[in-house]
């Protein structure tokens, strides 16, 4: 009887493991969609507007705009804040991207309030779409955070 106990126990441990670890999507996107989407982030992008900003982005950034180069197919990203270099590792699906899994910064001493001003903004970063091919708007909870243009060499 006492086998019987556990084994019974130890079944229903197990089901009720499998219910908590059960995920669902809401996500209707195909992958080769969301594939599409992620390439077309690939390139350089530079800052154009920060909606919202008390201040315009000429003037927290006099002398140097902050800069984003997106490397899809090695799944990584660098950029400059004006003043600081930084890089990371790309955590891109469809249109959902996060920059605080893995960002590393140099820690020149920069003027202005320019960089925590961008380095906020990419902290909170949950989303982007792409305007036609030269507009990245970088979003949070839908709302649009950074606006960058393509860089055309």
């Amino acid at each position: 009887m006492k086998n019987i106990v556990l084994i019974i126990g130890l079944f229903s441990y197990g089901m009720l493991g499998c219910i908590g670890t059960q995920t669902t999507s809401t996500t209707t996107q195909k992958p080769s969609d969301a594939i599409n989407t992620s390439m077309k982030l690939n390139g350089s992008w530079e800052l154009a507007d920060i909606p919202g900003a008390r201040v315009s982005v000429a003037g927290l950034y006099p002398v140097k705009k902050p800069v984003i180069t997106f490397d899809v197919n090695d799944n990584k990203f660098v950029g400059n804040t004006s003043c600081n270099n930084f890089s990371g590792l790309l955590v891109v699906y469809g249109n959902k991207i996060n920059f605080n899994k893995s960002m590393a910064m140099t820690k020149m001493a920069c003027q202005g309030e320019g960089e925590p001003t961008f380095i906020d903004a990419l902290k909170k970063i949950d989303s982007f779409t792409i305007n036609g091919d030269n507009t990245l708007s970088l979003n949070s909870d839908g709302i649009e955070i950074l606006r960058m243009v393509k860089v055309t060499k």
